[in-house]
């Protein structure tokens, strides 16, 4: 057998490859490229999916993330809550507008401890982000709960939960702005980079699509300094294909997953959880184990590949030591970094596969 990799995504391409060939030719006969009607569509299409009012498509989900932060007004003396053990492209949206990231421990689904938040809520705090890890929504109720009590913003980066729900409720959809990111390894994976903000507020909407071109409402007279943030026509265009069976795409993920939780048996891993009431995606499949680095090897040994998601956490990256969070802050988030590990899942994984990646782990 050949090595099977962390995630393909060629498999996923092959599915609907009739579909996504026909469309790239048709984008390209159409002779318009930047803002036509592939990413009017597509934006009113993932809008009406996750049950917003607006979708606005950016070039990427760190655009997304740092475009909604600058959008809502929060800048330098600004806080954000935000959990520890996110990818740090979370925490760039933050910073990147000069505002201050405070870290919170996450829960055992490797989400936001709601629990732990109110008491890093200060006079400089202005909003809360979110992060649906993994794909699973977070406890939503209490952070809105904290939104409204204390008169703060609400920013999800839903970038692995296209179409998870808490309560029934699509993420992206609980506070002012629902940021995505469709980068090619997600569940909604364009071809290349892409992004995307939802929200129900018109002028947030409205501020976000002058905002992504130049900061112009009508070319060449620009209201603000904005940026070259737009989703192209071809991404959209096959965006517009994927998001046609996005939901049989999450099915056969989840047929996946549940037999990993039914199958995978050994005392040395712990297999995810799922929090009452949220759903979850499977954007990874992430187990914890305190002998991580032999697993991987053996895996290693044995064809298989996976993937650390991830081994450092922002506040103990290079790039954040100037904010002095020194390593031991955040205990929760500094032992998933040391024990997670992501184990092969992808569309089109055959049950061959996902016997060999079931068997060679519990012989561990």
């Amino acid at each position: 057998m050949e090595k099977i990799m962390p995630n393909r995504l060629d498999r996923g391409f092959y599915l609907y490859q009739e579909e996504f060939e026909k469309k790239a030719i048709d984008v390209l006969r159409s002779g318009w490229y930047v803002l036509g009607n592939e990413v009017k569509s597509f934006e009113e299409e993932f809008a009406s999916y996750v049950g917003a009012k607006h979708c606005v498509g950016l070039a990427s989900g760190l655009d997304a993330l740092w475009i909604a932060f600058r959008i809502l007004g929060i800048g330098a003396g600004d806080e954000v809550i935000v959990q520890g053990n996110t990818y740090i492209a979370s925490v760039m949206g933050i910073t990147m507008n000069g505002a201050t990231p405070v870290f919170v421990e996450p829960d055992e689904y490797y989400n936001i401890d709601a629990s732990k938040i109110e008491e890093k809520i200060t006079d400089k705090t202005k909003a809360i982000l979110v992060v649906h890890l993994y794909g699973q929504a977070s406890n939503m109720k209490p952070v809105v709960d904290l939104c409204h009590k204390y008169n703060l913003r609400l920013v999800e980066d839903c970038a692995q939960s296209h179409g998870a729900k808490f309560d029934g409720q699509m993420t992206g959809t609980f506070g002012d702005i629902g940021c995505f990111s469709f980068y090619p390894s997600k569940n909604l994976g364009a071809f290349g980079d892409a992004g995307a903000i939802v929200t129900n507020n018109d002028k947030i909407a409205e501020d976000v699509r002058v905002f992504r071109n130049y900061g112009s409402e009508k070319r060449y007279y620009n209201k603000v300094v904005g940026a070259n943030s737009r989703l192209d026509e071809m991404q959209a265009g096959l965006l517009r294909v994927r998001l046609s069976h996005l939901d049989e795409l999450a099915e056969e993920k989840k047929q996946i997953c549940e037999r990993y939780l039914r199958e995978l048996q050994n005392d040395k891993i712990e297999l995810p959880k799922i929090r009452e009431g949220a759903t979850h995606i499977w954007h990874q499949f992430v187990i914890r184990s305190k002998y991580r680095d032999a697993l991987m090897q053996y895996l290693d040994e044995h064809g298989i590949g996976t993937i650390i998601h991830y081994p450092i956490p922002p506040h103990m990256s290079e790039a954040y030591q100037y904010l002095n969070v020194p390593k031991g802050s955040l205990p929760i988030t500094e032992s998933y970094a040391d024990s997670v590990l992501s184990i092969p899942l992808y569309n089109g994984m055959t049950k061959e596969e996902q016997d060999y990646v079931i068997t060679t782990i519990n012989a561990f």
